[in-house]
């Protein structure tokens, strides 16, 4: 696998489907080195204009061309690459300048990998990675130093495994993920069943589903179903220090900041949002299109799109500690509020 030739702003306005406007003296010929901020860019690299709070950067910005909207290219002192949305543009060509390591195909000599494994000839693996019996590794997959991919597992085309992740037995991956480096796929689900003062285990007979274009994040953990497949849907995106418990269902193109975690057979619709440190209880259903905010305990059902939080904003530490007791005799006093109005509609019934 070998990086293409970096564009020209020609090629690279073509490929972002820009209007190129160049300033004074530039050509349309010049290679771009790579990508930068406004206030850091060289006269080598291209930067974007995403937010009006980086506006007052762009007059002195250094940048051999600045990706904008048509109203912002009219105050852009260099070269334009003119988009409907600079942000989006921005995100497609990190994907030029990826600066990721690079592999050719093949199995590295201290790698490991079962006489019964069916891998690809395109697909890379790495140094130390243990390839299990039965396994299916597909065209132009990358499978770094240390990852171990379990028996039955199957990992789709394209798809890369940064080093050191675990794809336990009987996993699916698809097509065009990315996985990070020490998060685990397919351990066993946190089930064990109350019996005279003991736990007794129960087995995961499930395993887990990852539809195509799935990124997860390091040291996240997905546990594989104790009966069924735990699924994520295309598309969805999970930070670092995920966990997803057994059975847990994720829809399509839906996003969960680090450190938020789902308990069992929680199903979490398509195109939501899932903030940081939230928390969402087993066995509830989030609507399509919801968005929970940071720190937020989701203890039942959204039936509805829209907007959750819970939780309070920090503030100083002596208010805080106040207003914490108050919030303790809130039952106490709504009890006393409801008492008072009955009291005054009495006394207004008896004029």
């Amino acid at each position: 696998m070998t990086k293409s030739k970096q564009p020209t702003l020609a090629q690279l306005a073509e490929t972002l489907g820009a209007q190129l406007r160049l300033a004074d003296g530039a050509s349309g010929d010049q290679i771009p080195s790579g990508l930068n901020t406004l206030q850091d860019a060289s006269d080598s690299e291209i930067s974007f204009l995403a937010s009006a709070n980086y506006r007052r950067f762009l007059a002195d910005t250094r940048a051999c061309a600045v990706l904008v909207t048509e109203d912002q290219a009219e105050t852009c002192p260099v070269t334009a690459l003119i988009v409907s949305n600079p942000y989006h543009a921005f995100a497609v060509a990190t994907a030029i300048y990826d600066n990721a390591p690079q592999y050719s195909a093949g199995i590295d000599a201290l790698a490991s990998v079962h006489p019964t494994a069916d891998v690809d000839a395109s697909a890379y693996i790495g140094p130390g990675a243990v390839i299990e019996a039965d396994t299916k590794i597909a065209a132009d997959a990358i499978i770094g130093p240390g990852c171990v991919v379990g028996a039955g597992s199957e990992i789709g085309a394209r798809t890369r495994l940064f080093p050191g992740v675990v794809i336990y037995h009987g996993c699916f991956i698809g097509a065009d993920c990315i996985i990070h480096s020490n998060t685990i796929i397919g351990a066993d689900g946190f089930g064990f069943a109350p019996s005279q003062g003991r736990w007794t285990k129960i087995h995961q007979l499930g395993g887990v589903e990852i539809a195509d274009e799935v990124e997860i994040g390091a040291c996240s953990c997905i546990d594989r179903g104790a009966l069924g497949n735990t699924q994520i849907g295309r598309g969805v995106k999970i930070d670092n220090m995920v966990q997803i418990a057994h059975n847990v269902q994720i829809g399509d193109y839906t996003a969960m900041a680090a450190c938020s975690a789902v308990a069992g057979s929680a199903i979490i619709g398509k195109h939501c949002t899932i903030a940081g440190g939230a928390g969402i209880v087993g066995h509830v259903t989030i609507a399509d299109r919801s968005h929970v905010t940071a720190r937020t305990l989701v203890t039942k059902s959204i039936e509805a799109a829209g907007s959750y939080s819970s939780g309070t904003p920090f503030s100083e530490s002596r208010s805080w500690r106040k207003n914490a007791v108050r919030y303790g005799q809130l039952d106490q006093m709504a009890r006393r509020l409801t008492a008072l109005e009955k009291a005054l509609e009495q006394a207004q019934g008896e004029e």
